[in-house]
């Protein structure tokens, strides 16, 4: 596993992820606010060909945008993260899917679970984004275009765009590839 943008303080052990996302960080490009950010927290591995990674994320959210979750990426200008966003006092469930500008789309979870689970699965050039409440049942929220590369960096993302940092816990990072399903 490799650090993009590693965080001033985080710890792993005994399948956890905990990190610390600092201040100020994003990932976003230019859409609505005309502003790129490419500095927020990615702790990666390369996966080649198809894949479905899961993770569950508990999260001490707090301010305006606070989010943690997975993130798939080619480079810069290519990438999708998703997870769990804070809006309003609420998490939503988020996914965001950006070639060379970001667009956005969120479910609210009004009841702001402890935890939830994310799930990213690519096929071919497409990926899917699905949560869990239990870890069990999961339920899809977007499906999009991402790319044709054949490897990508797939792992979990943290940051805290208008906040101070907060801290989350990521458990049971897993990815398992799998056969190419191609039209």
């Amino acid at each position: 596993m490799h650090w993009y943008n590693e965080p001033k303080t985080w710890q792993a052990s005994g399948g956890k992820l905990i990190v610390t996302a600092d201040a100020k960080t994003d990932f976003w490009r230019v859409t609505l606010h005309d502003f790129i950010k490419d500095d927020a927290h990615f702790f990666y591995q390369d996966v080649a060909g198809d894949f479905t990674a899961t993770v569950k994320i508990t999260g001490a959210y707090a301010a305006l945008y606070d989010q943690a979750g997975l993130m798939v990426r080619e480079s810069e200008t290519v990438w999708l993260k998703c997870g769990i966003e804070f809006l309003d006092g609420v998490q939503q469930a988020s996914a965001v899917i950006t070639r060379a500008f970001s667009d956005w789309s969120i479910v609210p979870l009004t009841d702001n679970p402890a935890s939830i689970w994310i799930r990213a699965k690519r096929i071919g050039t497409a990926v899917e984004v699905y949560f869990s409440r239990d870890g069990a049942a999961f339920t899809l929220i977007r499906q999009g275009y991402l790319s044709a590369a054949e490897t990508l960096q797939v792992g979990r993302m943290c940051a805290a765009p208008q906040g101070d940092g907060f801290q989350v816990t990521f458990e049971d990072f897993a990815v398992v590839q799998s056969q190419a399903v191609r039209g």
